[in-house]
């Protein structure tokens, strides 16, 4: 890919090399709600030059308080192909495929984690979260996972550490209950909140739920300063790591 002149600013901090290595970084990210949009969107302006990004949902009004694609005009629109036109504005010589598919036990064959440097996590569903880590451990490529970013209201109580390590999250704990559960072992880094708010301590739900719907047993508010944290944080955990690489991506 050639070097666009976008990117200016972010050679002379990190070099050329490392914008080579940015450019031919490939990334699959899971889920581009209020975490996924933003860390989509800031792999991209950082120079990541081939992003897949999948995600069946459509933008829902409720969306538009937190999640980058989403506005008044494009409510009902699949929210990865509203992305893609976004970020293909921004870095038009970028690889950017949209996958409106939901990931889960039955579609994971369709995709080939192995096939990317890295693996990003933002899903809501409990289920498919734990599936697709489970998945990435065992293939053994590099996974940065997005815990709860749902009611949360301080930014500085947003943490990366393992998910074994992880303090104050309801979901990063039944998340490791579950892979416990099977037998998972692995590792990998993770984005989560400190910050513990009075909630109902009931199990996350297994299936998503972005649209508006009054019979959902739980629907936890979520702020656009947390959630747009959590997404730079696991873009950054891409840029870092691939800058470091002593290999060719």
């Amino acid at each position: 890919m050639k070097k666009h002149p976008a990117f200016h600013r972010t050679e002379l901090l990190i070099g050329e090399a490392a914008l080579k290595k940015l450019a031919d970084t490939r990334v699959i990210l899971f889920g581009v709600g209020g975490v996924g949009s933003w860390c989509a969107e800031a792999l991209i302006r950082s120079g990541v030059g081939h992003l897949t990004i999948v995600d069946n949902d459509v933008i829902c009004v409720t969306n538009i308080n937190r999640q980058l694609q989403a506005t008044a005009k494009n409510v009902g629109q699949p929210k990865v192909v509203a992305l893609k036109e976004r970020l293909l504005e921004i870095h038009p010589d970028a690889e950017v495929v949209a996958v409106q598919k939901v990931y889960n036990r039955e579609t994971r064959g369709e995709f080939n984690l192995t096939g990317y440097n890295y693996v990003i996590d933002a899903i809501d569903s409990l289920s498919h979260k734990v599936d697709l880590i489970a998945s990435a451990m065992e293939a053994g490529v590099t996974l940065f996972s997005a815990m709860g970013a749902a009611n949360k209201l301080d930014a500085t109580t947003i943490r990366v550490d393992s998910i074994w390590k992880t303090y104050g999250c309801r979901l990063a704990r039944f998340v490791r209950k579950r892979l416990r559960q099977r037998g998972v072992t692995g590792d990998c880094l993770c984005v989560y909140s400190q910050e513990i708010l009075p909630s109902a301590e009931v199990e996350p739900a297994d299936e998503p739920g972005d649209a508006w719907s009054e019979t959902k047993a739980q629907i936890n508010g979520s702020m656009v300063h947390i959630t747009g944290v959590f997404g730079f944080n696991l873009a950054g955990l891409v840029v870092q790591d691939a800058i470091r690489s002593k290999t060719p991506q």
